[in-house]
């Protein structure tokens, strides 16, 4: 029996090292499908909602006046709206200190069958202009020097 000639020993270990590569990458997607959470604007999941048990993010506008907090002090209810579509939400839990009408918010959670959207996180969106409570008394001197320690 011939050995195998140098040349064509390399070109089967690049083909086995492309298969290994290829099958990491497969098993990584494959481990991280459930993992992955799309991000959703009202509009989007109105016409074309995601499957029932599907994490998802949705992000807009808390619409002014739609906030109300249920008879057990945790849960409360509240429209998110992007101009075009409303989606109402369920929170229970503790929500951001930045959570107020007319500002943006994305709720982590899952979609109900009778569409109100279940949130089980709240991330609150601030303005440009926003000075941490620790940072509000300073100048701007000492608020650069803050924020250069820190990078």
């Amino acid at each position: 029996m011939a050995a195998i000639k140098p040349k064509h020993q390399r070109l089967v270990l690049l083909v086995i090292a492309l298969a290994a590569l290829l099958a990491a990458a497969l098993l990584a997607m494959w481990a991280l499908r459930s993992q992955a959470s799309y991000f959703y604007v009202p509009s989007e999941i109105v016409a074309d909602p995601p499957e029932a048990d599907r994490a998802v993010r949705l992000g807009g506008m808390v619409e002014t006046g739609s906030i109300e907090t249920e008879a057990d002090g945790v849960t409360m209810r509240f429209v998110v709206g992007d101009g075009t579509a409303r989606v109402p939400v369920r929170f229970s839990g503790i929500a951001p200190s930045l959570f107020v009408e007319g500002s943006g918010v994305v709720a982590e959670g899952k979609l109900a069958s009778d569409g109100t959207f279940i949130a089980d996180n709240l991330l609150a969106k601030h303005d440009e202009n926003y000075v941490p409570r620790e940072l509000q008394d300073m100048n701007e001197h000492q608020v650069s020097q803050v924020v250069a320690e820190t990078q």
